[in-house]
């Protein structure tokens, strides 16, 4: 089990007598998914009116003003992104990297690391990007040398300087990232551990001494690496959308959560929290002293007007699709990351059913759908275009196919294989029950699986709908690439389970018992 010092013991174990001090305030953001605009307290859409009156959270606008004070406050600072810029809202759906690079330049970031979402259109779209900003975008992990957009230009490392001191920045990207987005056959993902340490190695002979680490790669990961590694001194992490925090209720963690004399540090996402990490280094590039706290980005926080007005101006062309009403709802639809990712949620049950629904005059039984393709809630009321494409922003398309009862219950185990991590791949289902228990190990989790009222046949072929993320392998259904008589090509599945929110009249969301956790 890692070991974990607190930021004084761990100190005391490095602070020597320093000849010259060296102070930096490392400024970053992760996991930002394309929330341009404020979003509300449930990481959605917020109103004008909402906003006016302080109720709502980031966006670019506060961001700006957020950075802009906190490089006040200090001579030596750098603004660095764990990743996952790409993908969200229709400002990607509309821009794809275009308005991201636009506002990171302006916002004068140093550095961020690849997330796996921005593979979700493939190298292409994540060459686009990198060539419209200004600094360097990092991914250790991986061999690019076979896929040619990235090949001799997307980095492992990078060395900065600030301060007149250098700082060696290292890129961390998913290990699964091929089964999570759209890489590509080219790129070759490695071993995280492995991958940190031959950059640190070669920074290090470098004669560079203060080392940081952009890590997409989740909490758990970025301890591992801190505890398996020598020389990296900071880790920036994303993924997992992580708060570490010394106040908030629902930090997951310190801030900076240290493993030896490694501080990891990480500000939840959707531009909710500005992280303020402010180190010291004694001359042999030891953290002396590492504190800071995210600052949250409310309504007290004012808004950058001349960005506020970019914004606004960006978001012109995606009115007509966001405002139009598409259903109404009676109560909130919880569609929470926490909530989704690990056991029934109204959400899943809502997507799930709208599924189902399209496609069961064609012999379809069965509806799964992966929680981390579920990215908000809607509050209750009106529902907008906008809202459902902020639940389901990736374009995905319905898949029919055909697999047996076997295949069935192998793909619900890989769903709930990694629920202590709180993965993407939990299945949320229609037209099916099944019980999981995680005291058990994965690949074994799954019992009681019931299709239309009775228990599933391991012999018998089915017909499942998804979507075409699942159906070709994403979050681990690997399964699935092989199916029978497999269609992915029909129709989107935010305008599928709009559609299905607008014939039920007023949506009631419920849970009703398909998922049970012993």
């Amino acid at each position: 089990m890692t070991r974990f010092l607190t930021t004084a013991a761990a100190l005391a174990l490095t602070t020597g007598t320093a000849m010259a001090d060296y102070s930096l305030t490392v400024l970053h953001t992760n996991d930002f998914h394309a929330r341009f605009e404020p979003i509300s307290k449930y990481d959605s859409g917020c109103s004008a009116e909402d906003n006016t009156e302080g109720k709502c959270f980031g966006g670019s606008a506060r961001l700006q003003t957020a950075i802009e004070e906190a490089r006040s406050r200090t001579n030596n600072a750098i603004l660095v992104d764990g990743g996952d810029q790409f993908q969200g809202t229709l400002f990607y759906t509309y821009y794809k990297g275009k308005l991201a690079a636009e506002m990171m330049n302006q916002m004068g970031y140093d550095a961020m690391t690849v997330g796996n979402h921005e593979f979700d259109d493939g190298p292409e779209v994540l060459r686009g990007f990198m060539d419209a900003v200004n600094f360097p975008v990092l991914m250790s992990n991986a061999d690019v040398s076979g896929e040619p957009l990235l090949a001799g230009k997307l980095a492992k490392s990078t060395v900065i300087e600030r301060g007149g001191e250098k700082l060696g920045l290292i890129g961390l990207t998913p290990q699964d990232t091929d089964e999570l987005a759209s890489p590509g056959d080219n790129i070759v993902f490695t071993d995280p551990v492995d991958a940190v340490q031959g950059e640190v190695d070669k920074l290090t002979e470098m004669g560079v001494n203060k080392i940081i680490v952009l890590s997409h790669s989740g909490y758990g990961v970025d301890q591992k690496v801190a505890a398996g590694t020598t020389g990296v001194d900071i880790i920036v992490g994303g993924h997992t959308n992580t708060l570490l925090s010394n106040s908030n209720e629902r930090a997951e963690g310190p801030y900076p959560t240290m493993v030896g004399s490694t501080a990891i540090v990480s500000a939840y996402a959707y531009g909710k929290f500005l992280g303020e990490l402010n180190v010291t280094f004694d001359d042999d590039g030891n953290i002396t002293e590492a504190k800071g706290e995210p600052l949250i980005m409310d309504g007290g926080v004012h808004e950058h007007e001349a960005t506020k007005a970019r914004i606004a101006e960006a978001a012109a062309p995606l009115e007509e699709i966001r405002q139009r009403v598409v259903a109404n709802t009676a109560e909130a639809i919880d569609g929470e990351r926490g909530s989704c990712r690990a056991m029934e949620c109204a959400m899943g049950n809502i997507i799930a059913d709208a599924m189902l629904d399209r496609v069961k005059d064609q012999g379809i039984e069965i509806a799964i759908q992966n929680g981390g393709g579920i990215r908000a809630s809607i509050d209750a009321g009106d529902v907008t275009m906008g809202e459902v494409l902020t639940v389901l922003p990736f374009q995905n398309t319905l898949s029919t196919f055909q697999v047996t009862g076997e295949t069935i219950i192998a793909a619900l185990e890989n769903g709930v294989s990694q629920h202590e991590e709180g993965a993407g791949r939990f299945p949320q289902v229609a037209g099916m029950t099944y019980a999981f228990d995680v005291s058990k190990p994965a690949g074994e989790r799954v019992s009681d699986v019931m299709v239309g009222g009775a228990p599933i046949d391991p012999a018998k072929m089915y017909g499942v709908v998804s979507n075409n993320y699942v159906r070709n392998g994403g979050d681990g259904y690997k399964m699935f690439r092989d199916a029978q008589n497999a269609y992915d090509y029909g129709p989107d599945l935010a305008d599928v389970t709009a559609e299905y929110m607008a014939k039920m009249g007023p949506v009631k969301p419920m849970l009703d018992g398909r998922i049970m956790q012993k």
